[in-house]
This record gives C-alpha cells, structure tokens and sequence, in this order.
C-alpha cells in the first residue's frame, strides 16, 4: 500500500478518526488544535496515544499533525509539518525514532527548505480557495500540481486545499499521488457515504 494513500482525510478529533478507521480509510492525518491554538504538551500525548489506539490492529496509518514530540513519546509512526513547525522541530530526533516525515509547502522558498529535509511526501496547497483556515497563500491551481510533480521527483505529491470528489480524477492527472481530503468531507452530509466514494475511486485508480 503506498504512504500516504491516494485518499488522505485530515481531521481534527477522536471522533472522527475513530469512523474514518471504521469505514477502512489507509491514512488519517490528525491535526488537532483547540480554537486554532496549539494543545500543550500534555494534552497532544494524551490525544496521539488515544487516536493510536484507535488505529491498533487495522490498516489504518496515522499520521500526527504538528507535535512531533508527543508523537516520539506516543510510538507513532508517521508525522506532518507545516514549514513554521518544521523550523523548531528536532529533525534528528524524529528520524531517530523512525517517523515518517510529511512536509507541507506553499512557495517556491518552502519547497527548497521541505527538499532539504528529505521528505517522505511533500504537500501543496492550497490547490483551490478554502474556507477552513485564513491562508497567506493564494490558490495554487492544477497546474501547479504538475510543475511541483516535476522538481520532487519520485517524492510522493500531497494535492491539500478545498478538494472535492469531483475534481479528483483532473488532480490525479495533472501529477498528484495523493489528495488530501478536509472539507469535502467534515462538511459533507453524509460523510460516510462521501468515504466511500472516494474509496471507490481509489480503487478504480489502482
């Protein structure tokens, strides 16, 4: 199974890790924040080792958002940055405790600073507008998607940013591997059914 999976939601509790795990989603990313600001240190443990249990003895990989120390002291296998989060975090630390890295980029300066940190996927966004959070950056475009394609190389591309199913076929096409998944989901009225159409579409993909 590729890392990170074609589908890659990107949600922000227990809740919904716990039925996305349930309906057989590969990938989930927490990120967890409360009112947008940083969880201390003991309550980012104490959610990683819960979110990790709910993933134990299934397909399901997490990938934790940010806290790159609790995800050390937790045992988690897979991590997420974004640039501000990548310049205080302790590379060696993480590499050293056998996590995956996922960097997120908006610009031509962050790619050359995610490159440098040798990746495991590198993300771009946002692909179109999105409402979930004020972004400096404006809508990146598909065409972005394959240019970025190019200069990563055999890097894994993560398309992030106001995404829905719809499109998904065109951001595959234009160079993406992955497509991480936000509103289209949490937003959803019915967000089980939405998963698995996306999950259909994955595998029609394969």
């Amino acid at each position: 199974m590729p890392y990170p999976d074609r589908f890659y939601p990107v949600v922000d509790s227990l809740a919904w890790v716990a039925r996305l795990t349930t309906l057989g989603v590969g990938t989930i990313q927490l990120r967890a924040k409360k009112l947008g600001e940083h969880l201390d240190h003991a309550d980012a443990l104490h959610i990683v080792r819960e979110a990790l249990a709910l993933t134990r003895g299934t397909p399901t990989r997490l990938v934790v958002n940010d806290y790159w120390r609790a995800a050390i002291e937790a045992g988690a296998q897979h991590l997420h940055l974004g640039q501000e989060d990548l310049a205080d975090a302790d590379l060696a630390a993480i590499r050293a405790a056998g996590l995956s890295l996922g960097l997120s980029t908006h610009d031509d300066e962050e790619l050359a600073t995610a490159l440098r940190a040798k990746p495991d996927y590198i993300a771009l966004g946002p692909i179109f507008p999105t409402t979930l959070k004020s972004m400096r950056f404006a809508p990146q475009g598909i065409a972005k998607i394959g240019e970025w394609k190019k200069r990563v190389g055999a890097i894994p591309l993560v398309a992030i940013g106001g995404i829905k199913l719809e499109q998904a076929a065109e951001i595959y096409a234009a160079g993406a591997d992955s497509i991480a998944v936000v509103s289209d989901l949490t937003q959803n009225a019915d967000p089980d059914a939405r998963v698995r159409a996306w999950l259909a579409l994955k595998a029609e993909a394969a």
